[in-house]
């Protein structure tokens, strides 16, 4: 590997000669330049897991990201309750296998430009739900709150190996809101 550094980002606490499988400071890459150096895999696994770019917004990326998920809900929710369902699952596993890459890649665990989980878990918070602004909405400050407060057992999640227990904790966080939101929507009659 080339050891001249061409890249004009000032993060000094990178080498191009690392191993990226070790978490010490020096190993750490910025998302720019780990995307140049990834290979076509590679490359997928961080485009998906910071959801096209949502997670590459410097304030609030997990915000971004559940907001940048809603084209995905509207999928969920076109397909219809059980391919919807389906779809939510298969896509909380891949975003495992993008977060687990990412982290790989990247040389550092559970970075913030992953948002992959994010979206899966904002996925989950809607799925069999109406598509609604009231469930919407309702569903967006529950899951957020959820996933940034991490009450019992949703932290427990997060000692999941790799990827998974970057994705699980926001599931769980998920699964929960999803459930509040039909409590509360029967006691008030399907909001």
């Amino acid at each position: 590997m080339d050891t001249t550094d061409t890249d004009t980002e000032t993060d000094t606490d990178t080498d191009t000669d690392t191993d990226l499988n070790s978490t010490t400071p020096s190993d750490r890459l910025p998302f720019s330049k780990a995307f140049q150096e990834a290979d076509g895999r590679g490359r997928l696994a961080l485009v998906l897991s910071c959801w096209f770019g949502a997670g590459l917004i410097p304030r609030a990326p997990g915000t971004a990201g559940t907001v940048a998920a809603l084209p995905a809900v509207l999928l969920v929710h076109a397909a219809g309750p059980w391919p919807g369902a389906l779809i939510t699952l298969g896509f909380a596993v891949l975003a495992a296998w993008g977060a687990g890459a990412a982290e790989r890649i990247l040389g550092r665990p559970d970075p913030a430009e992953v948002v992959s989980d994010e979206v899966a878990g904002f996925m989950v918070t809607m799925v069999l739900l109406p598509f609604t602004w009231p469930f919407l909405a309702g569903g967006f400050v529950l899951f957020r709150l959820l996933d940034i407060l991490k009450p019992f057992p949703i932290r427990w999640f997060e000692r999941a190996p790799g990827g998974a227990g970057v994705v699980l904790d926001d599931v769980a966080a998920g699964i929960l809101a999803n459930l509040i939101l039909r409590g509360t929507g029967s006691l008030l009659g399907g909001l």
